[in-house]
């Protein structure tokens, strides 16, 4: 036995399935303006920044020892070297 629909049924039920389909639509293309939205905004936030590199010279001297050895406000380790002729602490 087949069922039947009836005409008026069959295309009020096509009219609301449209309208949903348009309306996601629409939601969708706002949703794919404000990610782009977002993104650019973030790029232009990150933007405003710039890096700043400071260079410090210093100059260290030790009276024993094989060389000089000092660890500078950035973190980094340098070694030198001893100006002395000879150590006297063999």
């Amino acid at each position: 036995m087949d069922k039947v629909v009836d005409y008026l049924v069959h295309e009020q039920s096509q009219v609301r399935a449209d309208r949903v389909n348009r309306r996601s639509f629409i939601i969708i293309i706002i949703l794919i303006v404000a990610l782009v939205g977002t993104n650019a905004g973030w790029i232009y936030y990150e933007n405003q920044f710039t890096d700043v590199t400071t260079t410090y010279t210093q100059q260290a001297e030790v009276d024993t020892g094989s060389g000089n050895a000092y660890i500078n406000n950035g973190g980094e380790q340098t070694y030198g070297t001893n100006q002395s002729e000879s150590n006297s602490n063999n």
